[in-house]
């Protein structure tokens, strides 16, 4: 899950970074209200958090022009602890939720995990294809039963492969998704994280989940070959 933060107070800001990063979003950071409502345009984020008091162009408008513009992206406002009229001002302009500040990092995590269901149309928290089966809360994954220890950006590729499953993902989406924005996409270290990530969930069991599609990038199967 790919997640663009747009927040001027360099404490919050590195504190959901790191706190996110922590748990394997790819999060891309704008201080800058004009730059961050650029970047929601041109990155498919699968959520947005905007601070409300931003330079250039507030939050409240971000999401106003997003809205206008169509993109139903999940979005959640920060705002000071009495700022009731933005508030409501947000999530009359198509907000899908708020926090204010200052807040406890479990709260946030879980409002995004509460959007991004929503998001997906999915309730049950658990992915399972086949004999492979990922939890997005613990993100534990096992694979016949057996628990695969993955890195973090082994399981974030994972997870994406199986939200798309059957679906083929080029090595530029995947980039998109599991790394942030500065990365370097000319590098083969999607092909890198693959191979070890097929080391553990694919390699000692009676048929790989994982598939090659050659000249494009990789899909999950979820059917028998």
């Amino acid at each position: 899950m790919r997640i663009l933060l747009v927040e001027d107070d360099s404490g919050v800001a590195g504190f959901i970074v790191k706190g996110l990063t922590e748990e394997r979003y790819a999060v891309d950071l704008s201080a800058d209200g004009e730059e961050g409502f650029m970047m929601a345009n041109a990155i498919a984020y699968d959520l947005i958090i905007l601070d409300v008091m931003l330079p250039n162009l507030d939050g409240i408008s971000i999401c106003r022009r997003l809205r206008r513009q169509g993109k139903s992206v999940p979005i959640i406002l920060l705002t000071a602890k009495d700022a009731i009229e933005d508030r409501v001002t947000g999530l009359d302009m198509g907000a899908d939720d708020y926090l204010t500040k200052p807040f406890a990092f479990p709260e946030l995590l879980a409002r995004i995990r509460s959007l991004l269901r929503r998001g997906s149309g999915k309730t049950a928290l658990r992915l399972k294809i086949r004999d492979l089966e990922l939890d997005p809360v613990t993100h534990q994954v096992w694979r016949a039963g057996q628990e695969q220890t993955l890195t973090n950006k082994e399981y974030a590729i994972l997870e994406y492969l199986m939200r798309n499953e059957n679906r083929v993902l080029t090595r530029s989406a995947i980039i998109e998704h599991v790394w942030d924005i500065q990365y370097d996409n000319l590098t083969n270290i999607v092909d890198v994280h693959i191979r070890s990530l097929r080391a553990k969930i694919d390699r000692e069991f009676s048929e790989p989940l994982i598939h090659t599609v050659r000249g494009v990038g990789y899909v999950l199967k979820s059917q028998h070959s």
